[in-house]
């Protein structure tokens, strides 16, 4: 899986590509969302707004809206336990 994380406007933007599936992202997210992810620092999430997904399998955007850094989630991705399943 191809990971292409950059910086927009509100926060950053992550573009899954190849082997991943949607639902992988959204359980992602809804384990970030409840507290139930150890990929990110608290500090981290606290500067995340929002987060939607978007796409298909195989092409699937993740948006993260807040004061947060390229690095921070690159970091978090290298990380999550739901990413390397």
């Amino acid at each position: 899986m191809q990971k292409n994380v950059s910086k927009t406007k509100n926060g950053v933007k992550i573009n899954f590509l190849g082997e991943v599936q949607k639902q992988n992202i959204v359980t992602m997210v809804q384990n970030c969302s409840t507290g139930k992810c150890e990929c990110m620092s608290d500090e981290t999430k606290s500067k995340i707004k929002d987060m939607k997904v978007h796409g298909d399998d195989g092409d699937v955007n993740l948006s993260l809206e807040g004061d947060v850094s390229i690095e921070e989630i690159q970091e978090a991705l290298a990380k999550s336990k739901v990413l390397k399943k």
